[in-house]
C-alpha cells in the first residue's frame, strides 16, 4: 500500500488539500500519515510549551475527526517548529512515498519563502506534490466556532448551545481553557477540565478539539482567534455576579478585536468555584 506523507498547518481544512486527499482515498491502495509543525501563539507575555503544542493538536484532532466522518483514516503527529525539521523527521517515523505539502500562497507562506517545497525535494529524494490553498478566499467546507470558558466549560447550558449550534450546520468547535494561573502551575487542573469536557461533547456528537490558553482569557481568546479562521465565538461564564470575565467586558473586547459574532452562555457553578 502506498504511504502519503501530508504537511500542513494553517491550510489543513483547505478544500485543496480535502479534495486531493479524497481522490487519493477514492482510488484506494493508499494510506496517509499528517504532520502539523507547531507555530508560536503571538499574544501574551507568557509561552507554554504545552499551549504551543496543543495548538497544532487541535487542527490535526479536527483533521482525523472530520475525514474519519468521510471513512478516510489518517495518522499523524504534531511536528517541529521547523516546517523543514517537521517534514523529515515525519518521513524519518512513516517511510513514505511521497509527501504533499500544502500551503497559503506564496504572497502570504512562510514555508515558501524558505523554499521549503525544493528543500524536501532534495534532502529525500522523494516526489514532492505542492497545493496552494487560499483560505481567506476560499472559506472552509464547515463552520468553526471558538469556545473559551474556564470554570462553567462542563455547564449543560454550554452543551446545549453547542449542540443547538451543530444542528444548524456543520461546525467543528475549538475549545479554549485558560490556565488558573502564571507559569503554568495550574496547567493540569485546566488539562483535566478540558479532557473531560471534549469527551462529554464527542460522546454528544460533536467534532471538537481544545488547547490550554493563555492565563488571560482574552490573551487565549486572541491567540487562538490568530492562529485559527473561526467563524464566531462563544464564551461560557458564571452569573454577572460572580464572573470577573463580565467584569472586564471580555464580551464587548473580544467582539472588537475580532469583528466576529461574539455569542454569551452564562452558567452556574458551585459557590466554591474559583469565578472565571
Amino acid at each position: 500500500m502506498k504511504k502519503v506523507l501530508v504537511v500542513a498547518n494553517q491550510t489543513i481544512g483547505g478544500a485543496t488539500l480535502l479534495e486531493t486527499v479524497r481522490e487519493r482515498a477514492a482510488a484506494g491502495d493508499v494510506s496517509f500519515a499528517l504532520v502539523v509543525p507547531r507555530s508560536r501563539p503571538p499574544h501574551g507575555g507568557i509561552i507554554y510549551d504545552d499551549a504551543v503544542r496543543h495548538a497544532a493538536e487541535v487542527r490535526l484532532s479536527l483533521a482525523k475527526q472530520f475525514l474519519a466522518q468521510e471513512g478516510i483514516t489518517i495518522e499523524g503527529e504534531v511536528g517541529d517548529e521547523d516546517p523543514f525539521t517537521a517534514t523529515m523527521d515525519g518521513i524519518a517515523l512513516y517511510n513514505p512515498d511521497e509527501v504533499i505539502v500544502s500551503t497559503l500562497p506564496r504572497t502570504s507562506s512562510g514555508w515558501l519563502r524558505r523554499d521549503l517545497v525544493e528543500r524536501i525535494e532534495e534532502e529525500s529524494g522523494l516526489p514532492v506534490e505542492h497545493l496552494v490553498s487560499d483560505i481567506d478566499r476560499e472559506g472552509l467546507p464547515f463552520h468553526v466556532t471558538l469556545v473559551l470558558a474556564n470554570q462553567t466549560i462542563g455547564a449543560e447550558a454550554l452543551l446545549e448551545k453547542l449542540k443547538a449550534k451543530a444542528a444548524e450546520q456543520e461546525t467543528l468547535f475549538i475549545v479554549v481553557v485558560p490556565q488558573g494561573g502564571g507559569h503554568g502551575r495550574h496547567s493540569g487542573e485546566a488539562r483535566g477540565r478540558l479532557q473531560a469536557t471534549l469527551k462529554s461533547f464527542r460522546s454528544a456528537g460533536l467534532l471538537a478539539a481544545g488547547t490550554i490558553g493563555d492565563p488571560d482569557p482574552y490573551n487565549a481568546a486572541k491567540n487562538a482567534l490568530a492562529a485559527f479562521r473561526v467563524d464566531d465565538v462563544v464564551v461560557s461564564t458564571l452569573d454577572a455576579t460572580r464572573s470577573r470575565w463580565l467584569r472586564g467586558n471580555i464580551i464587548e473586547r473580544l467582539q472588537e478585536h475580532s469583528r466576529k459574532p461574539v455569542e454569551h452562555v452564562e452558567s452556574g457553578a458551585p459557590a466554591a468555584a474559583p469565578a472565571s
